[in-house]
């Protein structure tokens, strides 16, 4: 981590200090408070660790209902800056891929191997980094984790992306963490499958047909540009840019869809494995 990210990161920490600060001082637990501003118990937790970026615009809401007399307000135009100034936080391989996401206007995934990174909890991602091979020192482990969960932060841009997600139902059975982890990830997939912008699917195992044999892969369509297919398979990624290359994974993508549980059948699974239903 260079001087210019250690600057950053402490920065978005001390805000998340004083926001804590000021819930525990109003009498809040984590949920209430995210439940009163719109986020979840797990979102607020990241915001006061400083794991996950604090938005200029959610500032203007904490410091009202924490009564903060505009001491949060205060940070906005230093969150800003830093936003601005910051450089690309992901490993050089995937920095255009995150670039082309968080630029992207409709997104398409298919995941066979691990629960997508939008859509991970910080635990599940945790638990991916900590048992990667070669090992990972700690502090890049936290690193990863912290730019993974940046990431999430497309769900909550205006007007919002298109996102589509195809998981094989192998992914939601594989227990990942322990029982706690991939219950806490199985209602953070109920939770974003919930979202408007969203359509997310379930692959049974069972399916005698299966199009996606050649593995997971990612279908972008970044802001006055062309759809773009992205790869990743052991450490090795490919951004795809010709269109003929880029047409197979969309005809393969849009019969994966057709194969796949409709959104609503795939929110009832998942419901089911939790027990819910």
């Amino acid at each position: 981590m260079d001087e210019e990210e250690g600057i950053t990161s402490e920065l978005f920490t001390a805000v998340g200090e004083q926001m804590k600060l000021l819930r525990v001082r109003a009498g809040l637990t984590q949920r209430e408070f995210g439940r009163i501003v719109g986020y979840t118990e797990s979102q607020i937790s990241a915001m006061e660790r400083g794991v996950r970026i604090t938005q200029p615009d959610f500032l203007d809401k904490a410091d009202d209902v924490l009564n903060a007399e505009g001491l949060l307000i205060a940070a906005k135009k230093s969150i800003e800056r830093a936003q601005a100034k910051a450089r690309t936080r992901h490993p050089g391989w995937f920095r255009d891929f995150a670039r082309a996401e968080a630029e992207s206007s409709v997104l398409h995934e298919y995941s066979t191997q691990a629960i997508p990174g939008l859509l991970q909890t910080e635990e599940y991602a945790r638990t991916l980094f900590t048992q990667r091979r070669p090992l990972l020192d700690e502090a890049t482990i936290e690193k990863r984790v912290a730019d993974r969960l940046a990431r999430q932060q497309i769900f909550e841009r205006w007007p919002p992306p298109t996102f589509s997600f195809v998981l094989e139902e192998a992914l939601l059975n594989r227990p990942i963490g322990g029982p706690t982890v991939r219950a806490n990830q199985l209602r953070q997939l109920l939770r974003i499958g919930q979202l408007r912008p969203v359509a997310l699917q379930v692959m049974p195992t069972d399916h005698e047909e299966c199009p996606g044999v050649d593995g997971p892969f990612t279908l972008l369509t970044p802001k006055v540009q062309r759809q773009v297919a992205y790869t990743e398979v052991q450490g090795y990624s490919r951004l795809i840019t010709d269109p003929e290359e880029v047409g197979v994974f969309t005809e393969r993508y849009g019969i994966i869809r057709a194969q796949a549980l409709t959104p609503r059948e795939s929110l009832s699974l998942i419901e089911k494995m939790l027990g819910e239903r």
